[in-house]
């Protein structure tokens, strides 16, 4: 699993992603880009969905911590439009998981 921390290495990881891996990031802006390398499975997506949820903005200033939904997605789905920011990217095809609030907290 790789992940970035900021948008120039959440654009690092973007650029390395092959067709058919597995990509995670919150609905919410402000959180790595986490990419299962290789084939995952469903336990795989998610633990890495815990993860990108601890660690998005989200869940770090909220006041009142919360269930995060994260969206995964696979690699072929990410675009890039001209003018969008970077470490900013669109996606065609999502899928939801909403990680609760005690599982990020157990991490």
């Amino acid at each position: 699993m790789l992940a970035g921390k900021n948008a120039e290495q959440n654009e690092e990881i973007i650029k390395q992603i092959e067709k058919d891996e597995i990509v995670l990031h919150t609905k919410a802006a402000g959180s790595p880009f986490v990419n299962i390398k290789g084939k995952a499975i469903k336990k795989d997506i998610h633990e890495a969905a815990i993860f990108c949820a601890k660690y998005s903005q989200a869940w770090k200033k909220a006041k009142t911590k919360k269930d995060v939904e994260v969206h995964y997605f696979k690699g072929k789905d990410i675009f890039k439009e001209k003018g969008m920011k970077t470490g900013t990217f669109g996606v065609k095809k999502l899928k939801k998981i909403i990680i609760k609030k005690e599982e990020i907290e157990k991490v």
